[in-house]
């Protein structure tokens, strides 16, 4: 396949690296080129959140016939309405535009520390409209799986949001929040691998990261508010010294773990 990938930080640069590993054609720009898009059969917006549409409306008389675009940002909804109210939908167009979000990164951002195995084994989750039809969607499947994915995740963009809001953006809070104990700094040699996943990603973009949590605001405050009431739950049997109450919340927790690995 033909391929453009806009954007060369981490996301991009995977993807420009692990469609050549595949054998495709692939041609890629950095944030604020003119690209030429006239040859991709897919086009792959690997853009900052707030940068996706506007690049997208930009470079859309480029794109060729039957062209399928996807935006690879972390939170669907906005992004999903912005454009199935802009008039883009059936008959409005001669171009495929499918939201996506790759279950794959590092701690790290960077074209620098892109890598053509990020995607291996990983999920991307796609959002379509209704009326995409089945052709575009099979055409992703195929590339997608070609360059690593293990699977194919479809849903609303209302379901994503929410999932993510726990499975991602709510590990970020919790991680940035703990790196800020003054007992971290001395942390050297009374660590080990709880300790280490803790810590991993405590330390994202402020400008990306802030951008993201404040477009999937209100699944993000759910998620976090019920997160904080099972702390306080602890705190509270720490501090009433109950003991019955807190080994409680551990067998909730260890019931919960088993079901997650289900």
């Amino acid at each position: 396949m033909n391929i453009a990938v806009a954007g060369l930080g981490l996301i991009g640069g995977s993807f420009l690296k692990a469609s050549e590993a595949a054998g495709h054609s692939v041609k890629a720009y950095h944030h604020g080129d003119r690209p030429d898009l006239s040859f991709a059969d897919i086009v792959i917006v690997a853009q900052p959140p707030g940068a996706i549409a506007p690049w997208i409306r930009a470079n859309e008389a480029a794109f060729k016939e039957g062209a399928i675009v996807v935006d690879v940002c972390g939170v669907k909804t906005p992004l999903y309405r912005e454009f199935r109210n802009s008039g883009m939908g059936p008959g409005a167009r001669k171009w495929h535009f499918v939201p996506g979000h790759p279950m794959a990164g590092k701690e790290v951002g960077g074209f620098a520390n892109s890598t053509p195995d990020l995607f291996k084994g990983a999920s991307m989750i796609l959002t379509p409209y209704p009326y995409s039809g089945r052709a575009p969607l099979d055409a992703l499947e195929r590339y997608f799986r070609s360059i690593g994915f293990a699977r194919v995740v479809y849903t609303t963009p209302e379901r994503h949001d929410e999932m993510i809001a726990f499975t991602s953006q709510l590990c970020h809070i919790i991680s940035s929040a703990y790196v800020r104990e003054g007992l971290a700094k001395d942390s050297a040699g009374f660590t080990a691998g709880s300790f280490k996943d803790m810590v991993r990603v405590g330390a994202p973009d402020p400008e990306v990261w802030t951008e993201l949590f404040f477009e999937n605001r209100r699944p993000l405050l759910e998620v976090l508010s019920r997160y904080i009431a099972r702390l306080e739950s602890f705190r509270d049997a720490l501090e009433n010294g109950s003991p019955q109450a807190l080994k409680a919340g551990l067998q909730e927790g260890v019931i919960a773990k088993k079901a997650i690995s289900k």
